[in-house]
C-alpha cells in the first residue's frame, strides 16, 4: 500500500492549504493567543503565556488526516495538516487500515468510529508543557497515555457514477492524544459533511478555528467555536463528584449561533452498548475489572468502538490500565503479538469486525458477539452464555462466549429497573444513567475497602522530622488486607452477595490492581514529601544556622533549592503560601552569610 501526501501531487498543484502551512511557517513567531497579545501577557483561560502559531490547536489535536480510497495505492493518507505535523511511515500505515471499515462491514452512508494505536518506538516523547499542568487536575481515567493516540474517524461511503470504482470513499480523521470520545465525534458532525462538499479550503478553516481555542483546562466552562458553530464544554476534574455532570445547562439563546451543549466530553450511550447484554452486565464488570482478555465481534466499526468503550468505561472511576483497541485490524502492527497462540492471550480488549477473527482468535477465553445494535428505543433479542467450544463457525449467533464463572451473585434489581424501563419506552439517556449510576456504585463498593486500608499504610504525621527524609509508607500485605474485610468489607455499602473475598484475590493479581497501587503510592509519597516541606517551613531555620558550621548551613540552602525544584517539577500538592516561606526562608539565610558565598548561592538555581 502506497502513502500520499500532499507533497506528492506534484509542484504545479500549490492549493490554499499548502499556502496556509507555508504562511503559517513564514509567521511562526507571531502570536496566536488572544489575536496576537504580546508575549508578556497572561491570559485568565489557561491558554498560557505566548502561543506560537499551532500552539493552541496542538493543545487539543495532534493533526487531522484525510485518507481516501485509491483504485491503484489503495487507502492512502491524502493530506495531513497542519503539514509540519510529524507521523511515521507506521503510524500512517496504521491509520490508513484503522480509519477504513472492513469490506465485509457494508457502510454505506457516514459511519463515525473510534480507534486507538500505539505510538512508534523511537519518536520522541513530546507533551505539550502546559498539558502536563492540566493532566494532574484531571481524573485517572482521562489522564493522557503518552504512548497511545487515538483516532475519531466520519467515515462516508456513497454511490458514484463518476468514479471507476463506482463509489466516493474517504474518511476524516482526528489524530489526539485526548480521550475525549463524544467531544471529537461532535466536532466532527459539525465539520465533515461540509468538508466533504467544500474540500480543502474549509478544513484549513476548521482547523484555524481549533487554534484559537482556549486550553483544554479541567474544570473550567470553554466556549469552543467552529465553522460558525459554539459549542460548550467542561472538561472534568480529579476534584469532581463522581457520577455527576457539573455543565449548566444553558437556555436557548436568540443567537444565529447554534450553542451546542455537551454534558459529558468522553462518555458513550452505555445502554445502548450494553443492551443486547445487560442481563450480564455484571459479569462483564467482573472481566473488566480483573483485566480479562476480551474480544468484541461487531458488524461495524461504530458497534465494535462504541462496545469495547463503554466496557472500558464500566469500572470508572477506576481507570483501566491495560490496553484497549476500539478497533482492530488484521492489518494492526500489533496483530502478531495480539493473536498468537504461542502464548497466554494479553490483557486486552479487541473491538473486530472482520469474520477471519472468529477463527484466529477462537483460543480466547471471553468472547462477546453482538448484532447490529438497535436504534434508542428499541430492545434486542438478549443474548445467551454460551460454551467456547460452540464458536466455531463465522455466523455463529450473537452471545457472550465464556467458561467464566462470576464471583458476585446476580444483582437481579437492577435487571428488573432496565426491563422496567424498556417496556415503559423510557429514553436510552435515562437508562444510561441508571447503568452508569449502578455501574459507580458497583466499583465504589469494590474500592472503598482498598481505599482505607492503603490510607493505613501512611506513617502517622507526627513521626515526620524536617531533619530527616520523609518516612517510609507501610508495605501492602494482601492477608493483612484480607483480614480487614470481615468488619469493613463491600458488605457495608453493597447489596450484592458473593465471594467478594476471591473477586478481591483475583484483582490484586491483575494490571489493573497494579496500575491503581502506582497510582496511589506515587500521591502518597508526594503528600509526604509535602508534609516534609511544610514540616521544615515551620522551623526556625536562622537558629539553626546559628548553632551549625557555614558547610551545614550552605548544604542546608542547596538541599531547600532542591526540594522548591521538586515541588515544582513533581506538582506537589504543597499550599502556595508554603512555598513563599521557603522562598523567604531561604534568602534569609543566605544573607546571613558572608558576602563571597551569598554570590555563589545566589547564581545556583532559583530562590
Amino acid at each position: 500500500m502506497a502513502l500520499r501526501g500532499p507533497a506528492g501531487l506534484g509542484p504545479g498543484s500549490r492549493r490554499p492549504l499548502d499556502e496556509a502551512v507555508a504562511g503559517a511557517e513564514r509567521e511562526a513567531p507571531a502570536l496566536l493567543a488572544a489575536g496576537g497579545a504580546p508575549e508578556d501577557d497572561e491570559e485568565d483561560d489557561g491558554r498560557g503565556r505566548g502561543l506560537l502559531r499551532w500552539d493552541g490547536f496542538s493543545a487539543w489535536l495532534h493533526c487531522v488526516c484525510v485518507v481516501g480510497f485509491d483504485l491503484e495505492l489503495g487507502q492512502a493518507v491524502e493530506v495531513i495538516y497542519p503539514q509540519h505535523s510529524k507521523l511515521t511511515d507506521k503510524e500512517k500505515t496504521n491509520i490508513c487500515y484503522l480509519s477504513f471499515p472492513d469490506s465485509n462491514s457494508g457502510c454505506l452512508g457516514d459511519t463515525q468510529f473510534c480507534f486507538r494505536f500505539r505510538q512508534s518506538s523511537g519518536r520522541r516523547v513530546s507533551l505539550h508543557c502546559l498539558l502536563d499542568q492540566f493532566d494532574k487536575d484531571l481524573p485517572v481515567y482521562l489522564k493522557k497515555d503518552p504512548a497511545y493516540f487515538y483516532g475519531y474517524v466520519y467515515f462516508r461511503q456513497v454511490r458514484d457514477k463518476t468514479l471507476k470504482r463506482g463509489y466516493f470513499q474517504k474518511s476524516l480523521v482526528l489524530i489526539s492524544k485526548l480521550p475525549y470520545i463524544h467531544f471529537f465525534h461532535t466536532v466532527l458532525k459539525q465539520i465533515a459533511p461540509e468538508y466533504f462538499e467544500k474540500s480543502e479550503p474549509y478544513l484549513e478553516a476548521a482547523c484555524n478555528d481549533v487554534d484559537r481555542w482556549p486550553a483544554p483546562v479541567p474544570g473550567k466552562t470553554l466556549h469552543l467555536p467552529i465553522m460558525g458553530v459554539v459549542m460548550k464544554v467542561r472538561i472534568p476534574t480529579c476534584h469532581d463528584k463522581p457520577g455527576t455532570t457539573q455543565i449548566v445547562q444553558l437556555t436557548q439563546q436568540a443567537d444565529t449561533n447554534i450553542s451546542v451543549i455537551l454534558p459529558t466530553v468522553h462518555e458513550v450511550d452505555i445502554f445502548r452498548c450494553f443492551c443486547p447484554v445487560f442481563l450480564h452486565s455484571q459479569m462483564l464488570w467482573e472481566l473488566v475489572l480483573l483485566g480479562e482478555p476480551l474480544v468484541v465481534m461487531a458488524p461495524s466499526p461504530s458497534e465494535s468502538s462504541e462496545t469495547v468503550l463503554a466496557l472500558v468505561n464500566c469500572i470508572s472511576p477506576l481507570k483501566y490500565f491495560s490496553d484497549f483497541r476500539p478497533y482492530f485490524t488484521i492489518h494492526d502492527s500489533e496483530f502478531k503479538e495480539y493473536t498468537t497462540r504461542t502464548q497466554a492471550p494479553p490483557s486486552v480488549i479487541l473491538g473486530v469486525t472482520n469474520p477471519f477473527f472468529a477463527k484466529t482468535l477462537q483460543h480466547w477465553p471471553h468472547i462477546i458477539r453482538i448484532g447490529d445494535l438497535k436504534p434508542t428505543g428499541e430492545i434486542p433479542k438478549q443474548v445467551k452464555v454460551k460454551k467456547l467450544k460452540n464458536l466455531k463457525t463465522l455466523d455463529s449467533k450473537p452471545g457472550v462466549y465464556t467458561s467464566y464463572k462470576p464471583y458476585l451473585n446476580r444483582d437481579e434489581e437492577i435487571i428488573k429497573q432496565l426491563q422496567k424501563g424498556v417496556q415503559q419506552k423510557r429514553p436510552s439517556e435515562a437508562q444510561s444513567v441508571i447503568l452508569r449510576r449502578y455501574f459507580l456504585e458497583l466499583t465504589q463498593s469494590f474500592i472503598i475497602p482498598l481505599e482505607r486500608y492503603v490510607a493505613s499504610l501512611m506513617p502517622l504525621q507526627k513521626s515526620i522530622s524536617p531533619w530527616k527524609s520523609p518516612p517510609q509508607l507501610r508495605q501492602f500485605l494482601p492477608e493483612e488486607f484480607m483480614k480487614t474485610l470481615e468488619k469493613t468489607g463491600p458488605q457495608l455499602t453493597s447489596r450484592i452477595k458473593g465471594d467478594w473475598i476471591g473477586l478481591y484475590r483475583h484483582f490484586l493479581k491483575s494490571p489493573n490492581f497494579d496500575g491503581w497501587f502506582k497510582t496511589r503510592r506515587k500521591e502518597m509519597i508526594q503528600k509526604l514529601e509535602a508534609l516534609h516541606l511544610e514540616a521544615l517551613c515551620e522551623e526556625d531555620l536562622l537558629l539553626w544556622i546559628q548553632k551549625h558550621t557555614e558547610v551545614e548551613t550552605v548544604d542546608l540552602v542547596l538541599k531547600l533549592k532542591n526540594k522548591l525544584l521538586q515541588a515544582d517539577r513533581e506538582h506537589l500538592p504543597v499550599k502556595p503560601d508554603t512555598m513563599e516561606k521557603l522562598r523567604t526562608h531561604i534568602d534569609a539565610i543566605i544573607l546571613a552569610l558572608p558576602e563571597d558565598l551569598q554570590g555563589i548561592l545566589l547564581k545556583t538555581g532559583m530562590t
